[in-house]
Protein backbone atom coordinates (compact mmCIF):
# COMPACT_ATOMS: atom_id res chain seq x y z
CA UNK A 1 0.00 0.00 0.00
CA UNK A 2 3.16 2.45 0.85
CA UNK A 3 4.29 2.10 -2.61
CA UNK A 4 1.06 2.80 -4.46
CA UNK A 5 0.55 5.82 -2.47
CA UNK A 6 4.30 6.93 -2.93
CA UNK A 7 3.41 6.19 -6.99
CA UNK A 8 0.40 7.67 -6.52
CA UNK A 9 1.79 11.29 -5.19
CA UNK A 10 4.76 11.60 -7.69
CA UNK A 11 1.90 11.14 -10.49
CA UNK A 12 -0.31 13.87 -9.60
CA UNK A 13 2.91 16.56 -8.64
CA UNK A 14 4.41 15.45 -12.39
CA UNK A 15 0.75 16.39 -13.05
CA UNK A 16 0.40 19.53 -11.07
CA UNK A 17 3.90 20.88 -13.00
CA UNK A 18 3.10 19.57 -16.50
CA UNK A 19 3.61 22.35 -19.18
CA UNK A 20 6.91 23.48 -18.45
CA UNK A 21 10.31 22.06 -19.27
CA UNK A 22 11.48 23.14 -16.39
CA UNK A 23 9.27 22.36 -13.77
CA UNK A 24 10.17 20.40 -10.57
CA UNK A 25 8.70 17.49 -9.15
CA UNK A 26 8.53 16.59 -5.28
CA UNK A 27 9.77 12.76 -4.96
CA UNK A 28 8.66 10.96 -1.48
CA UNK A 29 11.99 9.91 0.73
CA UNK A 30 11.37 6.78 3.43
CA UNK A 31 13.72 6.99 6.30
CA UNK A 32 15.68 3.16 5.55
CA UNK A 33 18.60 3.51 8.54
CA UNK A 34 19.61 5.80 11.21
CA UNK A 35 23.09 6.01 12.70
CA UNK A 36 24.61 8.41 15.06
CA UNK A 37 28.30 9.37 15.59
CA UNK A 38 28.34 11.01 18.54
CA UNK A 39 29.16 14.62 19.34
CA UNK A 40 32.41 14.49 21.79
CA UNK A 41 34.46 12.24 19.06
CA UNK A 42 37.63 13.70 19.51
CA UNK A 43 40.73 12.22 19.10
CA UNK A 44 44.55 13.51 19.87
CA UNK A 45 47.03 15.35 17.45
CA UNK A 46 49.68 13.12 15.88
CA UNK A 47 52.59 12.25 17.61
CA UNK A 48 55.04 13.92 15.53
CA UNK A 49 52.32 17.05 15.25
CA UNK A 50 53.56 20.55 17.38
CA UNK A 51 52.30 20.65 21.17
CA UNK A 52 49.75 23.51 20.21
CA UNK A 53 47.33 20.89 18.69
CA UNK A 54 46.53 19.03 22.31
CA UNK A 55 43.94 21.93 22.22
CA UNK A 56 42.04 23.60 19.89
CA UNK A 57 39.54 26.21 20.05
CA UNK A 58 41.24 28.81 21.55
CA UNK A 59 40.08 31.27 19.42
CA UNK A 60 37.10 29.63 19.03
CA UNK A 61 35.35 30.99 22.56
CA UNK A 62 32.78 33.93 22.48
CA UNK A 63 34.12 37.07 23.97
CA UNK A 64 38.10 36.83 24.81
CA UNK A 65 40.65 36.31 21.90
CA UNK A 66 42.15 33.66 23.05
CA UNK A 67 41.46 31.14 26.13
CA UNK A 68 44.13 28.89 27.21
CA UNK A 69 42.12 26.81 30.23
CA UNK A 70 40.95 23.85 28.94
CA UNK A 71 37.18 23.82 28.85
CA UNK A 72 36.55 26.82 30.47
CA UNK A 73 34.29 28.73 28.51
CA UNK A 74 30.64 27.84 27.06
CA UNK A 75 29.84 27.59 23.42
CA UNK A 76 26.35 28.77 21.89
CA UNK A 77 24.84 28.29 18.66
CA UNK A 78 26.06 30.93 16.30
CA UNK A 79 22.19 31.15 15.26
CA UNK A 80 21.35 32.34 18.73
CA UNK A 81 20.36 36.11 19.52
CA UNK A 82 23.55 37.32 21.19
CA UNK A 83 20.86 38.50 24.00
CA UNK A 84 19.85 35.37 24.78
CA UNK A 85 22.67 32.97 23.74
CA UNK A 86 21.50 29.04 23.16
CA UNK A 87 24.52 26.88 24.84
CA UNK A 88 25.55 23.51 23.62
CA UNK A 89 26.82 21.93 26.53
CA UNK A 90 30.12 22.19 25.31
CA UNK A 91 32.98 23.99 26.26
CA UNK A 92 36.12 25.41 25.07
CA UNK A 93 39.20 24.99 24.34
CA UNK A 94 38.73 21.18 23.27
CA UNK A 95 41.15 18.44 24.43
CA UNK A 96 42.05 17.10 21.13
CA UNK A 97 40.69 17.39 17.81
CA UNK A 98 37.34 17.04 17.19
CA UNK A 99 36.34 14.66 14.58
CA UNK A 100 32.92 16.55 14.04
CA UNK A 101 32.21 19.16 10.52
CA UNK A 102 31.36 16.40 8.30
CA UNK A 103 31.56 18.14 4.93
CA UNK A 104 31.49 15.82 1.95
CA UNK A 105 30.63 12.26 1.58
CA UNK A 106 32.01 9.68 -0.85
CA UNK A 107 31.05 5.92 -0.85
CA UNK A 108 33.83 3.26 -0.85
CA UNK A 109 34.29 0.34 -2.81
CA UNK A 110 34.09 -2.28 0.36
CA UNK A 111 30.88 0.39 1.75
CA UNK A 112 32.63 2.33 4.52
CA UNK A 113 32.33 6.30 3.56
CA UNK A 114 35.25 8.63 3.23
CA UNK A 115 34.27 11.95 4.38
CA UNK A 116 36.25 14.95 5.77
CA UNK A 117 35.82 17.59 9.15
CA UNK A 118 35.99 21.02 7.40
CA UNK A 119 37.89 24.35 8.42
CA UNK A 120 37.78 24.00 12.12
CA UNK A 121 35.87 26.49 13.76
CA UNK A 122 34.35 28.34 11.23
CA UNK A 123 36.52 31.11 9.69
CA UNK A 124 40.10 31.49 9.06
CA UNK A 125 40.89 33.74 11.98
CA UNK A 126 39.69 31.36 14.67
CA UNK A 127 40.54 28.13 13.66
CA UNK A 128 44.66 28.04 13.36
CA UNK A 129 44.71 24.83 16.11
CA UNK A 130 42.11 22.79 14.12
CA UNK A 131 43.89 20.22 12.16
CA UNK A 132 42.13 19.14 8.83
CA UNK A 133 41.90 15.64 8.38
CA UNK A 134 39.69 12.91 6.35
CA UNK A 135 38.41 10.15 7.74
CA UNK A 136 36.99 6.58 6.48
CA UNK A 137 33.12 6.10 8.70
CA UNK A 138 31.13 3.14 8.72
CA UNK A 139 27.56 3.37 9.75
CA UNK A 140 26.02 0.53 11.05
CA UNK A 141 22.38 0.87 10.31
CA UNK A 142 21.17 -2.19 12.38
CA UNK A 143 23.35 -0.51 15.85
CA UNK A 144 22.60 2.69 14.79
CA UNK A 145 26.16 3.01 15.53
CA UNK A 146 28.74 4.89 13.09
CA UNK A 147 32.13 3.19 13.72
CA UNK A 148 35.15 5.50 13.24
CA UNK A 149 37.75 3.59 10.89
CA UNK A 150 40.46 5.62 10.44
CA UNK A 151 41.65 9.29 10.14
CA UNK A 152 44.35 11.18 7.92
CA UNK A 153 46.15 14.36 8.21
CA UNK A 154 46.72 16.92 5.64
CA UNK A 155 50.41 18.14 5.46
CA UNK A 156 52.95 19.69 3.33
CA UNK A 157 56.34 18.71 3.75
CA UNK A 158 57.21 19.71 -0.12
CA UNK A 159 55.73 23.04 0.55
CA UNK A 160 53.30 22.82 -2.71
CA UNK A 161 51.14 25.37 -0.83
CA UNK A 162 52.07 28.68 -2.46
CA UNK A 163 51.87 30.81 0.59
CA UNK A 164 52.67 31.04 4.42
CA UNK A 165 50.70 28.34 6.78
CA UNK A 166 50.69 27.69 10.23
CA UNK A 167 52.87 25.51 10.84
CA UNK A 168 55.66 26.81 8.11
CA UNK A 169 58.32 26.03 10.03
CA UNK A 170 57.80 22.01 11.36
CA UNK A 171 59.22 19.22 9.61
CA UNK A 172 55.82 17.46 8.87
CA UNK A 173 53.95 20.83 8.06
CA UNK A 174 50.15 19.96 9.07
CA UNK A 175 47.71 22.13 7.63
CA UNK A 176 45.28 24.00 9.86
CA UNK A 177 41.92 25.65 9.31
CA UNK A 178 43.53 29.09 9.27
CA UNK A 179 45.16 27.60 6.39
CA UNK A 180 42.66 25.95 4.09
CA UNK A 181 38.70 25.48 4.46
CA UNK A 182 38.53 21.91 2.65
CA UNK A 183 34.41 20.85 2.33
CA UNK A 184 34.54 18.52 -0.67
CA UNK A 185 36.40 15.23 -0.89
CA UNK A 186 36.82 12.95 -4.44
CA UNK A 187 38.68 9.65 -4.51
CA UNK A 188 40.60 9.10 -8.29
CA UNK A 189 42.61 6.46 -8.41
CA UNK A 190 45.60 6.84 -6.12
CA UNK A 191 45.01 10.65 -5.26
CA UNK A 192 42.04 12.47 -3.05
CA UNK A 193 40.83 16.01 -4.26
CA UNK A 194 39.77 18.55 -2.41
CA UNK A 195 37.68 21.64 -2.86
CA UNK A 196 38.61 24.61 -0.35
CA UNK A 197 36.14 27.60 0.34
CA UNK A 198 38.75 30.23 1.16
CA UNK A 199 41.02 30.74 -2.11
CA UNK A 200 38.91 28.92 -3.80
CA UNK A 201 41.63 26.48 -4.56
CA UNK A 202 41.70 22.68 -5.53
CA UNK A 203 43.96 20.45 -3.32
CA UNK A 204 45.42 17.33 -5.07
CA UNK A 205 46.65 14.73 -2.15
CA UNK A 206 48.04 10.91 -1.97
CA UNK A 207 45.93 9.15 0.14
CA UNK A 208 48.18 9.82 3.09
CA UNK A 209 46.92 13.36 2.61
CA UNK A 210 50.40 14.45 1.46
CA UNK A 211 49.86 17.23 -0.80
CA UNK A 212 50.79 17.12 -4.25
CA UNK A 213 49.44 20.30 -6.12
CA UNK A 214 47.02 23.27 -5.57
CA UNK A 215 45.35 25.00 -8.42
CA UNK A 216 43.77 28.04 -8.67
CA UNK A 217 40.19 29.15 -9.98
CA UNK A 218 40.00 29.68 -13.34
CA UNK A 219 37.16 31.48 -15.35
CA UNK A 220 37.16 33.41 -18.64
CA UNK A 221 40.97 33.23 -18.51
CA UNK A 222 41.09 34.86 -14.85
CA UNK A 223 41.86 33.99 -11.70
CA UNK A 224 38.65 33.83 -9.00
CA UNK A 225 39.46 35.15 -5.69
CA UNK A 226 37.88 35.32 -2.25
CA UNK A 227 39.14 38.00 0.57
CA UNK A 228 40.87 35.01 2.14
CA UNK A 229 42.57 34.28 -1.36
CA UNK A 230 46.69 35.00 -0.48
CA UNK A 231 47.26 37.14 -3.28
CA UNK A 232 44.49 39.82 -1.70
CA UNK A 233 45.72 42.17 0.96
CA UNK A 234 44.17 45.25 2.73
CA UNK A 235 45.02 48.08 1.01
CA UNK A 236 46.77 50.75 2.77
CA UNK A 237 44.68 53.41 2.49
CA UNK A 238 40.39 52.87 2.81
CA UNK A 239 39.60 51.83 -0.72
CA UNK A 240 37.87 49.40 -2.71
CA UNK A 241 39.40 45.80 -2.55
CA UNK A 242 38.30 43.88 -5.66
CA UNK A 243 37.39 39.93 -5.56
CA UNK A 244 34.50 37.94 -6.98
CA UNK A 245 33.91 35.57 -4.59
CA UNK A 246 32.00 35.85 -0.81
CA UNK A 247 34.12 35.04 2.12
CA UNK A 248 33.02 31.26 2.76
CA UNK A 249 31.09 30.95 -0.28
CA UNK A 250 34.08 29.18 -2.37
CA UNK A 251 33.86 25.66 -3.24
CA UNK A 252 30.89 23.62 -0.59
CA UNK A 253 30.49 20.98 -2.99
CA UNK A 254 32.41 19.00 -5.79
CA UNK A 255 31.28 16.03 -7.80
CA UNK A 256 33.46 13.65 -10.08
CA UNK A 257 32.75 12.11 -13.04
CA UNK A 258 32.17 8.34 -12.66
CA UNK A 259 35.64 7.40 -14.75
CA UNK A 260 37.68 10.08 -12.83
CA UNK A 261 38.44 12.39 -15.64
CA UNK A 262 35.81 15.55 -14.72
CA UNK A 263 35.76 17.57 -11.42
CA UNK A 264 32.54 19.65 -10.90
CA UNK A 265 33.37 21.83 -7.91
CA UNK A 266 30.19 24.13 -7.39
CA UNK A 267 30.21 27.16 -5.63
CA UNK A 268 28.40 27.55 -2.69
CA UNK A 269 27.49 31.65 -3.52
CA UNK A 270 27.12 33.60 -6.38
CA UNK A 271 29.90 35.56 -8.26
CA UNK A 272 30.36 38.95 -8.33
CA UNK A 273 29.60 40.84 -11.57
CA UNK A 274 31.10 44.09 -12.04
CA UNK A 275 29.43 45.19 -15.09
CA UNK A 276 25.53 44.42 -13.20
CA UNK A 277 27.51 46.01 -9.58
CA UNK A 278 25.68 43.09 -8.00
CA UNK A 279 26.40 38.95 -7.41
CA UNK A 280 25.24 37.05 -10.71
CA UNK A 281 21.34 36.78 -10.88
CA UNK A 282 19.01 36.18 -13.43
CA UNK A 283 15.32 38.03 -13.46
CA UNK A 284 16.26 38.69 -9.50
CA UNK A 285 17.29 35.54 -8.76
CA UNK A 286 20.78 34.68 -8.02
CA UNK A 287 22.47 31.51 -9.29
CA UNK A 288 25.92 30.07 -8.95
CA UNK A 289 28.14 28.35 -10.75
CA UNK A 290 29.57 25.08 -11.55
CA UNK A 291 33.29 24.71 -13.20
CA UNK A 292 34.89 22.10 -15.00
CA UNK A 293 38.20 20.59 -14.14
CA UNK A 294 40.24 18.34 -16.14
CA UNK A 295 41.80 15.64 -14.17
CA UNK A 296 44.70 14.61 -16.42
CA UNK A 297 45.71 18.09 -17.36
CA UNK A 298 45.75 19.75 -14.40
CA UNK A 299 43.49 22.85 -15.69
CA UNK A 300 40.03 24.33 -15.68
CA UNK A 301 38.50 23.43 -19.35
CA UNK A 302 36.97 26.78 -19.47
CA UNK A 303 32.99 25.00 -19.56
CA UNK A 304 30.76 26.19 -16.54
CA UNK A 305 27.32 25.35 -15.75
CA UNK A 306 24.27 27.85 -14.07
CA UNK A 307 22.93 26.63 -10.85
CA UNK A 308 19.73 28.40 -10.19
CA UNK A 309 18.49 28.91 -6.50
CA UNK A 310 15.17 28.61 -5.63
CA UNK A 311 15.20 31.82 -3.50
CA UNK A 312 18.04 34.48 -1.65
CA UNK A 313 19.44 33.38 1.05
CA UNK A 314 19.67 29.63 0.16
CA UNK A 315 23.19 27.87 -0.31
CA UNK A 316 24.55 24.22 -1.28
CA UNK A 317 25.89 21.94 1.12
CA UNK A 318 27.12 19.08 -1.05
CA UNK A 319 27.03 17.83 -4.84
CA UNK A 320 27.68 13.96 -6.34
CA UNK A 321 27.61 12.59 -9.39
CA UNK A 322 25.05 9.71 -9.85
CA UNK A 323 25.90 8.96 -13.37
CA UNK A 324 28.00 10.78 -16.20
CA UNK A 325 25.43 13.47 -16.57
CA UNK A 326 22.59 13.79 -13.63
CA UNK A 327 23.92 14.46 -9.83
CA UNK A 328 22.77 15.29 -6.28
CA UNK A 329 22.75 18.64 -4.47
CA UNK A 330 21.80 19.87 -1.21
CA UNK A 331 19.56 23.36 -1.49
CA UNK A 332 19.00 24.64 1.84
CA UNK A 333 17.97 27.57 4.39
CA UNK A 334 19.95 28.87 7.49
CA UNK A 335 17.73 27.79 9.77
CA UNK A 336 18.00 24.92 12.20
CA UNK A 337 15.41 23.60 14.85
CA UNK A 338 12.00 22.56 14.39
CA UNK A 339 9.03 25.01 14.06
CA UNK A 340 7.08 23.06 16.75
CA UNK A 341 9.86 24.81 19.22
CA UNK A 342 10.05 27.80 17.24
CA UNK A 343 10.72 31.27 19.20
CA UNK A 344 7.02 33.16 19.62
CA UNK A 345 8.03 36.56 21.24
CA UNK A 346 11.49 37.00 20.09
CA UNK A 347 14.75 35.57 20.80
CA UNK A 348 15.24 33.21 23.56
CA UNK A 349 17.78 30.75 24.98
CA UNK A 350 14.87 27.72 25.17
CA UNK A 351 13.57 27.84 21.77
CA UNK A 352 14.62 27.95 18.23
CA UNK A 353 15.38 31.21 16.59
CA UNK A 354 15.58 30.83 13.12
CA UNK A 355 13.70 27.44 12.45
CA UNK A 356 14.53 25.11 9.94
CA UNK A 357 11.71 25.67 6.89
CA UNK A 358 13.96 24.60 3.28
CA UNK A 359 16.40 21.42 3.50
CA UNK A 360 15.95 19.51 -0.12
CA UNK A 361 18.63 17.43 -2.08
CA UNK A 362 17.76 18.20 -5.77
CA UNK A 363 18.33 15.89 -8.62
CA UNK A 364 20.01 18.01 -11.84
CA UNK A 365 20.72 17.06 -15.11
CA UNK A 366 23.89 18.48 -16.34
CA UNK A 367 23.37 17.46 -20.16
CA UNK A 368 19.73 19.55 -20.35
CA UNK A 369 20.77 23.39 -20.60
CA UNK A 370 18.44 25.96 -21.48
CA UNK A 371 19.76 29.00 -23.41
CA UNK A 372 21.33 30.82 -21.32
CA UNK A 373 23.21 27.64 -20.05
CA UNK A 374 21.14 26.54 -17.08
CA UNK A 375 21.32 23.02 -15.89
CA UNK A 376 17.86 21.28 -14.78
CA UNK A 377 16.00 20.68 -11.83
CA UNK A 378 14.38 17.65 -12.34
CA UNK A 379 13.09 17.25 -8.96
CA UNK A 380 13.55 17.07 -5.52
CA UNK A 381 13.52 15.08 -1.67
CA UNK A 382 12.14 17.52 1.29
CA UNK A 383 14.75 16.54 4.29
CA UNK A 384 11.81 18.07 6.45
CA UNK A 385 9.10 15.55 5.07
CA UNK A 386 10.70 11.87 5.18
CA UNK A 387 7.91 8.89 5.75
CA UNK A 388 9.38 6.79 8.53
CA UNK A 389 6.53 3.93 8.61
CA UNK A 390 8.91 1.33 10.01
CA UNK A 391 9.94 3.88 12.58
CA UNK A 392 13.67 3.37 12.54
CA UNK A 393 14.38 7.13 13.53
CA UNK A 394 16.67 6.97 16.36
CA UNK A 395 15.75 10.53 17.31
CA UNK A 396 13.45 12.84 15.68
CA UNK A 397 10.51 11.06 14.59
CA UNK A 398 6.82 11.57 15.39
CA UNK A 399 4.03 9.78 13.86
CA UNK A 400 5.53 8.12 11.02
CA UNK A 401 7.40 11.11 10.08
CA UNK A 402 11.06 12.21 9.90
CA UNK A 403 12.62 15.50 9.79
CA UNK A 404 16.83 16.68 9.37
CA UNK A 405 16.37 20.10 10.92
CA UNK A 406 20.03 21.07 10.99
CA UNK A 407 21.69 24.27 9.40
CA UNK A 408 24.37 22.96 7.80
CA UNK A 409 23.59 19.38 5.93
CA UNK A 410 26.20 18.86 3.50
CA UNK A 411 26.86 15.16 2.93
CA UNK A 412 24.99 13.27 -0.06
CA UNK A 413 25.64 10.21 -2.30
CA UNK A 414 24.36 7.61 -3.57
CA UNK A 415 24.32 4.29 -2.30
CA UNK A 416 22.50 1.96 -4.60
CA UNK A 417 19.70 2.21 -7.45
CA UNK A 418 17.62 2.76 -5.00
CA UNK A 419 19.18 4.52 -1.35
CA UNK A 420 20.92 7.48 -0.85
CA UNK A 421 22.95 8.71 2.04
CA UNK A 422 22.60 11.99 3.77
CA UNK A 423 24.44 13.18 7.11
CA UNK A 424 24.77 16.69 8.76
CA UNK A 425 28.07 18.71 9.75
CA UNK A 426 27.46 19.39 13.31
CA UNK A 427 29.38 22.60 13.29
CA UNK A 428 31.15 21.51 16.51
CA UNK A 429 30.34 23.09 18.97
CA UNK A 430 28.22 26.00 17.70
CA UNK A 431 25.30 23.81 16.40
CA UNK A 432 22.01 23.31 17.89
CA UNK A 433 19.84 21.91 15.45
CA UNK A 434 17.93 18.45 17.47
CA UNK A 435 17.54 19.00 21.32
CA UNK A 436 17.49 22.83 22.67
CA UNK A 437 20.98 22.59 25.28
CA UNK A 438 23.01 20.12 23.08
CA UNK A 439 25.10 20.17 20.54
CA UNK A 440 24.12 17.93 17.72
CA UNK A 441 25.47 14.64 16.75
CA UNK A 442 26.52 13.90 13.52
CA UNK A 443 23.72 11.82 12.05
CA UNK A 444 23.54 9.65 9.32
CA UNK A 445 20.42 8.51 7.39
CA UNK A 446 19.84 6.13 4.37
CA UNK A 447 16.99 7.13 2.45
CA UNK A 448 15.27 4.91 -0.04
CA UNK A 449 14.31 7.69 -3.05
CA UNK A 450 14.04 4.74 -6.03
CA UNK A 451 11.80 7.26 -7.86
CA UNK A 452 13.91 10.13 -7.48
CA UNK A 453 16.98 8.09 -8.29
CA UNK A 454 15.03 6.84 -11.47
CA UNK A 455 13.38 10.83 -12.25
CA UNK A 456 14.38 11.78 -16.15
Amino acid sequence: MRLRISALAGILAAAACAGSAWAQTKFPAVLAGHAILPADTLIPPPADAPAEFQLSGRFAAPGPLRVDAPESVPASSFLSDKAAPRLTGVKLPLRGQPVQGMSGIKKLPDGTYLTLTDNGFGSKANSPDAMLMFHVMKPDWKTGKVEHVSTTFLHDPDRKVPFRIVTENSAKRYLTGADLDIESIQPIGDSLWFGDEFGPYLIKTDKAGKVLAVFETKMDGKVLRSPDHHAVATPAIPGAVKFEVRRSRGYEGMAASPDGKKLYPLMEGPLWSEAANGWEARDGRQYLRILEFDVEKGEFTGKTFKYMLETEGRAIGDFNMIDATTGLIIERDDGEGVAELACKDGPKPDCFNVPAKFKRIYKIDLSQLDADGFVKKIGYIDLMDIADPDKLARVGGKDGKFTFPFVTIEDVDVVDAEHIIVANDNNYPVSSGRTIGRNDDNEFILLKVTDFLKAK
